[in-house]
């Protein structure tokens, strides 16, 4: 791969549920493997020169889902985030939790806290988990607070009260298990985002895959509404 990796590379990742059910398991095992694909992914990502990762693990209309699919994405949560205090140092990869977190428990929250104190102090990629995350109650939220703030209304000073301040917009959006949507993910922040759709199962993704969609993106000429 060359230098011209997405800079900002985020991923919908999509498919867990349809894997597990393909194999006659129940969705749970999708999401725990859907979770070892990610640390794969976000490791290669970090090889490659991606400064961010982003990527959507509970909109804020997954609650919608039976209570022990979502007891069981919580708890690969509190288990990534344990992993990622003892790691983070080691492996280079800073992390934050991008969303409405009012809902964690006390744990939860005081593991985020731990995950922010430790990546303030470190220096290698950041991966960015979108949890009880909607890009529209985002953008309702970033507007309350241009409003409270009572400041001029500029791009920048929303994009400033949006979860993702401080982070540049993606450059590339990839959605697996066949989809083509944003489904509310990043809805201000994709605008000017190569899309890439793979019918490839999240589960299944593969950093051959993974380098793939950068080849793809390197082959797009992107032109920000210029000629």
């Amino acid at each position: 791969m060359d230098n011209s990796v997405p800079r900002h590379t985020a991923i919908i990742m999509d498919g867990n549920g349809r894997w597990a059910a393909k194999r006659g398991l129940p969705r749970t095992a999708g999401h725990a493997k859907g979770a070892e694909t990610f640390r794969k992914i976000a490791s290669e990502c970090k090889n490659l020169g991606v400064e961010h990762l982003t990527v959507y693990a509970f909109s804020t209309e997954n609650w919608k889902r039976p209570e022990a699919e979502v007891s069981a994405i919580i708890g690969l949560l509190r288990k990534y985030l344990l992993e990622s205090i003892e790691k983070m140092e080691k492996d280079g990869i800073r992390l934050k939790l991008l969303g409405d977190l009012s809902v964690l428990t006390p744990e939860l929250a005081d593991l985020a806290r731990q995950t922010d104190e430790l990546s303030s102090r470190i220096t290698g990629m950041q991966a960015n988990v979108c949890f009880n995350y909607g890009g529209r109650g985002e953008i309702l939220r970033a507007v309350g607070r241009l409003r409270d703030n009572g400041g001029e209304l500029t791009e920048q000073a929303f994009s400033d009260c949006l979860y993702t301040a401080g982070i540049p917009d993606p450059d590339l959006v990839i959605r697996t298990a066949g989809e083509k949507r944003l489904s509310g993910f990043l809805l201000w922040q994709a605008s000017y985002a190569e899309l890439v759709f793979t019918d490839k199962l999240w589960p299944d993704f593969s950093v051959k895959d993974l380098r793939g969609a950068f080849e793809e993106y390197q082959s797009r000429k992107r032109r920000f509404g210029g000629i």
